[in-house]
């Protein structure tokens, strides 16, 4: 078939290749900032926990070394330096987190039952007052 029946798609009055260079530049920052999560560099998104696999965070790190070895010589000079910078910084974090011992565990503090001891002026207890405070709910 011929390119020339297929309608180029309206790309808002970018070129096809500033397209190609920013969806170059969202993988290489995707493939970055999940490497950098699975170091415990930064907090998971959506829980706010550090997640600490450095295997996992190593085949983040494989790939972007990979793409750089396959696109050689068919990048701009901005995306190269891209690559090269992100890679150089993964780098870098990676052994901090492999030489950094692994962070230990917040433990939940015990839940103390309610004593009897009034609060002056009140009716509830003191020590339920104070469980209310610490144990709430935020939608």
């Amino acid at each position: 078939m011929s390119d020339a029946t297929t309608p180029e798609p309206d790309l808002g009055g970018i070129s096809r290749n500033e397209m190609m260079s920013a969806l170059f530049a969202q993988l290489v920052m995707q493939q970055s900032n999940m490497a950098m999560l699975l170091m415990g560099k930064v907090p998971h998104p959506q829980t706010g926990e550090i997640v600490r696999d450095v295997e996992a965070a190593q085949l983040f790190i494989d790939q972007l070394e990979m793409l750089e070895a396959k696109t050689k010589g068919n990048l701009s000079k901005e995306e190269e330096h891209l690559l090269k910078q992100s890679l150089m910084s993964l780098r870098m974090a990676f052994v901090e987190a492999v030489e950094s011992p692994v962070p230990e565990a917040k433990k939940p503090e015990p839940v103390t039952p309610p004593t009897e001891n009034k609060i002056e002026g009140g009716d509830a207890p003191a020590a339920e007052d104070e469980s209310r405070k610490k144990f709430t709910k935020k939608y």
